[in-house]
């Protein structure tokens, strides 16, 4: 990964970049602000949710970029309360008419929940055939969940979407997911900055004249991961973008995988019931 625009090739042939911005959390004229910044520099890919109450921001930014579409790759996620298969074809009316697109680069399910979330999927699989989306897949899905899906569903999901942070690797999951062409992706790729003071991380970075946070994201490109990390400040949607002008070795990408705690700041998806 040598530039901002570079991408992965998904389990369907779409591309994805590797890299882009999340909006969790940020909604008004902050995301709008956010969004327009991250497109101004170079970023191409955007993560957004139904639940985030931003999908209308995100689209108006989209529209007044004077970026092509077809230069951009947009997510959005279908909330738990709208799992199956009727209510998710009606989730994801609303947020494409608020997000101003006919069609959606990557649909994910949000969370797996209990019982719903294969109805879900066949909405997913009916929306891709139909061409409104480009890509399908899931967030915060577990191994276990996975392979429930994978054994009523031809379709594999391009994407995971996991909390995944040097505290918090999911060998095991990443593992999974390789093995079986699903893309992993990290939200919460900093922490939520709690890797800051890391003596480990403050070292390595001081190698390079990068920041910590360049230096956990740099990490996580190196492993493979797709990231997207939610910054509604400019100068630190600029910061995290500079990430392309230096390379980690195996000896410090091993290194900051050690940091690995089991160390989960958000939901555990297996508690998180509905």
């Amino acid at each position: 990964m040598k530039h901002i625009t570079d991408s992965v090739i998904l389990n369907n042939g779409v591309a994805m970049p590797w890299f882009g911005i999340g909006t969790y959390k940020a909604e008004g004229r902050e995301v709008a602000d956010a969004v327009s910044t991250a497109l101004e520099l170079g970023y191409r890919s955007i993560d957004t949710a139904a639940v985030y109450g931003n999908e209308q921001e995100v689209g108006e930014s989209i529209a007044s970029s004077g970026v092509a579409r077809s230069d951009l790759f947009v997510t959005t996620k279908v909330w738990n309360n709208d799992q199956g298969y009727d209510s998710t074809l009606r989730a994801f009316e609303t947020s494409s008419k608020k997000l101003g697109l006919d069609m959606i680069d990557l649909y994910l399910i949000h969370w797996p929940g209990v019982d719903k979330y294969k109805d879900t999927w066949r909405a997913l699989e009916r929306l891709k055939e139909e061409g409104r989306v480009r890509a399908i897949g899931v967030s915060n899905f577990q191994i276990h969940h996975l392979q429930e899906l994978l054994k009523d569903s031809s379709t594999a999901p391009a994407v995971n979407q996991v909390e995944l942070h040097p505290r918090f690797i999911q060998k095991e999951l990443h593992d999974f997911c390789t093995a079986h062409q699903i893309q992993i992706e990290a939200w919460a790729p900093l922490m939520k900055g709690r890797l800051q003071d890391n003596e480990l991380l403050q070292g390595i970075a001081a190698q390079y004249g990068k920041s910590v946070s360049q230096v956990i994201l740099r990490w996580e490109l190196q492993n493979q991961i797709v990231i997207i990390p939610k910054s509604v400040t400019a100068s630190r949607i600029k910061e995290n973008s500079e990430i392309f002008d230096f390379e980690l070795t195996d000896a410090e990408v091993q290194a900051i995988s050690g940091l690995d705690a089991g160390e989960r700041i958000g939901s555990d998806p297996d508690k998180l019931l509905f």
